[in-house]
């Protein structure tokens, strides 16, 4: 599998990594099974999955506890990275704290959850509208002098943010969403300022949470308890206009000879050779399919088909 690197003299990761996500958090509540993630997890790492991506909000915590259950004796074959700066409160809502005392906690108490001694990439989950991003920053990159933490990274960051941080403390990843469905970082000018200044950039959902697998064809097919029932995208009237977008894709898949999913990876990874496709998945089977797509090459005229695709029906969130 092809390889980059996390930032300048960061660490080499192959380009499909395992989100872990939806393993205790956001998708399919009633259907885990940490018995089947666990052996997932160990499966990606012998694929060559080596960027393995979890975070204290995932459960909250359950994710980062499942995932060091997962490594445990492998931890020298894995690029572990999690996030801190999103809490969650009692009533499962979701607010962002940048405060460096906070990040310093967050990320000691994952380092514990995790069994580890140090993480090799840190990221902020979200950056702290009431924070400024230079102090949040430097606290994470004082987590960095001290050996708790390889390198940090940003989530959802504009160019401006980013360039902000790097004047603080090399960036070593951006970590966005970008998929055939969600591609703001193409035209806010992330990815373009990730590939010029030696960043990488890590693609979550970049099965657009599921939809891009051509397996959704209606809200009925999704779980009954499940985060995505509430986004805009998933409403009833959008997945059916959405299908449209599927359709195509189908179209250009078969013509290839691969399955839409491994379309989608393909088209995130060839967005750049500093781009890594973070896909998540609890399923042996997806999990190699996905894998497999590490290989795949589309043509220009599959690129120039996927580029008018039709713009997707409902916002993210």
């Amino acid at each position: 599998m092809r390889a980059t690197t996390l930032g300048p003299g960061g660490p080499r990761v192959n380009v499909v990594g395992l989100g872990c996500m939806g393993m205790s958090w956001g998708y399919d509540e009633l259907g885990r099974d940490d018995r089947t993630s666990i052996e997932v997890i160990n499966r990606a790492i012998d694929l060559g999955c080596d960027l393995i991506d979890t975070a204290d909000q995932y459960g909250p915590f359950h994710n980062e506890r499942l995932v060091g259950r997962a490594i445990r004796g492998r931890r020298d074959e894995v690029v572990l990275a999690t996030k801190g700066g999103l809490v969650v409160d009692g009533s499962r809502k979701t607010y962002r704290n940048g405060r460096p005392e906070h990040l310093r906690a967050a990320c000691e108490a994952s380092l514990l959850r995790l069994g580890v001694d140090h993480v090799d990439l840190y990221q902020l989950h979200r950056i702290d509208p009431a924070v400024p991003v230079e102090e949040s920053w430097g606290a994470l990159a004082e987590l960095v002098r001290e050996g708790k933490v390889g390198a940090i990274g940003l989530s959802e960051a504009s160019v401006e943010e980013i360039r902000r941080a790097q004047a603080i403390h090399p960036v070593a990843s951006v970590q966005s969403e970008l998929s055939l469905w969600s591609r703001e970082p193409l035209g806010d000018g992330v990815l373009a300022h990730c590939a010029s200044s030696g960043i990488a950039f890590i693609a979550y959902a970049p099965l657009g949470r599921g939809f891009l697998s051509g397996r959704i064809g209606s809200a009925g097919d999704l779980p009954e308890v499940d985060g995505r029932h509430r986004t805009p995208r998933f409403q009833p009237d959008a997945i059916d206009a959405n299908q449209a977008i599927v359709a195509t894709m189908r179209k250009v898949a078969d013509g290839l000879a691969v399955t839409v999913p491994q379309l989608a990876l393909a088209w995130v990874l060839a967005q750049g050779e500093h781009v890594v496709a973070l896909p998540g998945t609890k399923t042996p089977r997806y999990l190699e399919e996905n894998v497999a797509a590490a290989g795949v090459t589309l043509p220009g005229a599959a690129l120039a088909d996927l580029a008018n695709l039709p713009a997707a029906v409902g916002t993210r969130y």
